[in-house]
Formats: structure tokens, sequence, C-alpha cells
């Protein structure tokens, strides 16, 4: 704590003597967060064609990488090669990847250790699926992380903006709103992990990709001579590189026996599972059971431990109740019309909802949709492919929802 006390009051100083000499008045300061992909190294070549002063931000995530990636007394983090094609988002190697992004385009680079929101962001995770819940680590890092720290660090600096390389475009609507949008590379659109952003500082955010379509940022990062024009993209959770999520449990949490059974809709046993936190909703495959055909997890209850499989028709749900609303536009608490998104993957569907005052949004598909896991989000768009609001789902049935239908039927 001391350490970082004195760090913020060094950041301070130095900015604040940076604009007393004069040094960055002419120009707009915004933070980017830099993650040495290719996405965010492209986002500081055009920030800086945009006439931005540029400061980079590195967030560390613990004492995983904290020695890798401590600063020699050259000032540079060394050269690592990267020998597996699938690359996470918080090694050594990528915080090189920034640092050298940052040295090319000289730009100020920080390297900062976020590792008591990220231990936030691995409680959550590991609560959720100790729950029977399937989690998004992702939306939860954007609101906890990259759009909640890295803005007090961009008010440390003197920063009136900040910036990150999501695919996703803010733009003022025909009333004067600041409004989300889906990119414009719709098969890369990252609007629906970005719901939870406050909207008191979405006009500070700049998503300098979120117009171009990812080739086209890939033949920028090579004419700009960046070495990740060509670097794979994340795939896994930065904090789980093996994708062994249940290793993960085992290893943060001390996690007894959550041995059962698999039931059927009825309640009928199946057979035995070796623990429910292994199984999400909608999966099909790594079951260990035969059934002589496909069966669908469709329901996880942790108190009883029991695990239901079912059909894909009884996979289907038709409504859904979702807490915490996060509204992107005005509020309002009639019905509306929309199409919902339940998970980063999904194909947003057409749809109908109404929230509450405490902030329970009830929605009705007009065709049911597969998979609906509480845990997950639910993200609301209107025809345009503006954010409305977003919610957390609770239950993947709501009979309250399913009375929508008589209200504003013609949604569909």
């Amino acid at each position: 704590m001391a350490h970082r006390a004195f760090l913020n009051v060094w950041i301070r100083i130095h900015y604040l003597s940076r604009n007393q000499l004069g040094y960055g008045m002419s120009k707009e300061r915004v933070v980017l967060a830099m993650s040495g992909g290719v996405d965010s190294s492209v986002a500081a070549v055009l920030l800086q064609q945009q006439g931005y002063e540029v400061i980079g931000l590195f967030m560390r995530s613990g004492e995983a990488s904290a020695s890798a990636c401590s600063l020699p007394p050259s000032g540079l983090l060394p050269v690592i090669e990267r020998k597996s094609h699938k690359q996470g988002c918080c090694s050594a190697a990528d915080a090189a990847d920034a640092q050298r992004v940052a040295d090319l385009l000289d730009i100020p680079f920080h390297a900062l250790n976020f590792r008591d929101s990220f231990d936030q962001i691995k409680s959550y995770f590991a609560d959720e699926y100790l729950k029977g819940r399937t989690p998004n680590p992702c939306v939860m890092c954007n609101v906890w992380l990259k759009f909640g720290r890295l803005w007090e660090f961009a008010q440390q600096v003197g920063a009136s903006r900040i910036a990150t390389g999501h695919y996703a475009r803010i733009i003022q609507d025909e009333f004067g709103q600041t409004r989300l949008m889906r990119g414009a590379d719709l098969s890369k659109d990252q609007s629906y992990v970005l719901f939870g952003i406050r909207p008191d500082i979405l006009s500070k955010i700049l998503f300098p990709v979120g117009h171009q379509t990812k080739a086209e940022i890939r033949e920028i990062a090579a004419q700009a001579n960046l070495r990740v024009a060509g670097k794979p993209d994340s795939q896994e959770i930065c904090f789980i590189p093996d994708n062994d999520y249940r290793g993960f449990l085992r290893r943060y949490r001390d996690v007894s026996d959550t041995s059962g059974n698999f039931v059927d809709p009825q309640g009928k046993i199946l057979g035995q599972h070796s623990g429910f936190e292994q199984f999400t909703i909608g999966q099909r495959r790594g079951l260990g059971i035969a059934l002589g055909e496909p069966r669908f997890v469709i329901k996880i209850d942790a108190e009883s431990r029991n695990v239901t499989l079912g059909t894909a028709e009884e996979l289907g749900s038709s409504s859904l109740v979702a807490a915490r609303t996060n509204w992107l536009s005005a509020p309002t608490s009639e019905v509306f019309s929309c199409t919902a998104q339940i998970r980063s993957m999904h194909r947003a569907a057409a749809a109908y909802a109404q929230v509450d005052a405490d902030g329970t949004l009830h929605l009705r598909f007009c065709e049911s949709q597969s998979g609906v896991a509480p845990g997950q989000a639910v993200v609301l768009y209107d025809s345009l492919e503006r954010v409305i609001c977003g919610a957390w789902i609770e239950d993947s049935h709501s009979p309250r929802a399913e009375a929508l239908a008589m209200v504003d039927s013609h949604a569909c």
C-alpha cells in the first residue's frame, strides 16, 4: 500500500509538472489500456493520428506475472519469444509487446499491478461456479478494472478521456445522448461485454478500432511496422490460461465434495457426476454419461448437487428474468421491443421487455432460445444496434415475462 501511495504521488507530480512546463497543453490527453495485442496497439496509432496525447497503461494481474513484468535497470522489458499459438491477455510476453509499441510510438508507458482487482474478479468467478451459475469474468473485468481503475488512473494524470481496443462504437444520438453501439465488424463486436460501463463515464471513452474491421486493423498494424500485426487474438480467460476451470476452482477455493446425480427434468436419476461445477448450461460434450441420444445440461442445482439433463427442446426458453439492470439509454418502465443477446457468441433475438423500478428485467423472446444461463448477462439493443441496457440473468423462465406477450404482442 505504501508503494502504491508513493507511485500515485509520483504520477501526479510528474504529469502536473509536464503541464506546468507546457507539455501536452495543446492536445487532449487520453489514457489507453494497452494489452500487448494488435487491437490496443493500433488504437495507440489511431489516437496519435487523431491528435491525442497518449499515455499507455498495462494492467498486471498480480504475483504470477510480477517478476516477469518487473522493469530491469534499463527500464525496458526484455524481448520474450512466444512458442505457443495460443495467447493469453496478461502474460509477460504481452507486457513486452505493449512496451515495444509504446517505445516505437514514443508515448509514456506504465505497467501497474492491479492484483486486488484481479483477485476480486477471480473470487467472483469461483463463487458463481460454486453456486451453479455461469459467470462472465470479461464483463466484470470491464466494470471493475478496465473502466473503473483505468478512469481513476486517468484522473490522476490529468487525462480527460480513456480508451481501449474494443470493437464497439460510441456516438451522439439525435437527442444529444451518448450511446454505445455495436462495432462496425459484427464478427468481432464486443458491445455485449461493455454493457456494464457506468453511464456517467460513457462520454469519456474512446474506441478507436470500433469503426474498422479486424482485417483493416491488422493492415494498419503492418503499415505502422508493429510486430504484433499478426499476433493471435486472446482465446482464454487470462487467469486460466490452460482453460482448466475445475483445476482453477480447486486451487483457488477449498472445494469439498461436489459430486451428485444426473437427473432428468422429472427428477429421475440417470447416473452420477464427480462435481457440478464442471458443467455449464447448454453443455452436451464431456458429460461422462451415455444415454443413447443427445442430452444437454438444462439446470444446475448447487444445493442438491443435481445436474439436470434434457433434450434440445427442453433446453429452450421463451422468457427470462434478470437483475441489476444497467441503463445506457433513457430508462423506461414501459414495455419495449428490442433484440436480446444472452451470451457473447449468441445472435441477438427479437424480444420485448419491461424493467421494474428495482432494476429487475422481465423479457419474453419471440422465438424460444437455447442455453439461457443464470449468471450470464442479457444485453438489449434497439433497431439501430444501440445498447439499451443489460442485466444479469437470474432464471431462464419468467411467468411475469410470459404475460408481456398480451401487453405488446406486435413486437414480433
